[in-house]
């Protein structure tokens, strides 16, 4: 399976999502202590992991969360654990936790849902500069 160091998570997104991209940017600017990696949805590694835990690719399309001692988180729980991680005030969303399940992945969800009509799409995957090459695994 995939291997990645203790210290480290990785996110799996979409690749071609143009709120995704920038997301992973905004969470590489805010992650002094380097916690996380990352790797599209559609490469090999995102492919391995949606195999291994058996994830319908169609319910969760845009973000997975994924670390091989606790597994994996998706939706709206792998938004705020990544978030939990960042630098001040992005860190203060964890304070979202307090809402049910259900409702932030309701609000996760119409986001995903519109995200493509209201950010637009790239044709392929984004390619890392050659500075953040190794925060990337695919």
């Amino acid at each position: 399976m995939i291997e990645i160091p203790k210290d480290k998570q990785l996110i799996l997104f979409d690749g071609v999502c143009n709120l995704c991209n920038s997301s992973v940017l905004k969470v590489i600017k805010n992650d002094p202590k380097d916690h996380f990696l990352f790797a599209p949805l559609q490469g090999d590694i995102g492919q391995q992991i949606i195999s291994k835990y058996n994830i319908d690719s169609q319910e969760t399309d845009s973000i997975i969360l994924y670390n091989p001692d606790f597994g994996i988180k998706t939706k709206s729980s792998a938004a705020l654990h990544v978030a939990k991680k960042l630098k001040f005030p992005l860190n203060l969303s964890a304070v979202f936790f307090i809402i049910p399940r259900f409702i932030r992945n309701w609000v996760y969800d119409f986001v995903a849902e519109n995200r493509y009509k209201w950010y637009g799409k790239k044709e392929q995957c984004m390619i890392p500069t050659p500075e953040l090459k190794a925060k990337f695994l695919d």
